[in-house]
């Protein structure tokens, strides 16, 4: 299992329409930047890919850290995203490269 640590930008632009006086980052966003940075720990580019599953059982906000867990199996990623020990993401994307090749 790796790990990850990013903070979520404080200003980003996406979260100013989600919502206004109560921000949060969009489960699109988050789960762009998880697999962003995924990528780049492993030093590999996943796509093609296909998001297998993605819940979002918690809200992220900006300027939040993220801790990102994940591993990588034959053929698949699965990952948890969560802020301050609260689950913001579970997910999993199906690829054709892992750092097992």
């Amino acid at each position: 299992m790796a790990t990850i640590r990013q903070r979520l930008s404080a200003h980003h632009p996406a979260a100013q329409g989600h919502f206004p006086g109560n921000p949060i980052i969009p489960g699109a966003v988050l789960l762009s930047e998880a697999v962003r940075l995924i990528e780049a720990d492993l030093g590999v580019s996943l796509a093609p890919y296909r998001i297998r599953r993605a819940k979002f059982p918690s809200p992220a906000r900006p300027g939040d850290e993220v801790l990102i867990e994940f591993s990588d199996g034959l053929g698949s990623i699965k990952f948890e995203c969560a802020v301050k020990g609260n689950t913001v993401l579970v997910g999993e994307v199906e690829c054709s490269a892992n750092s097992a090749e």
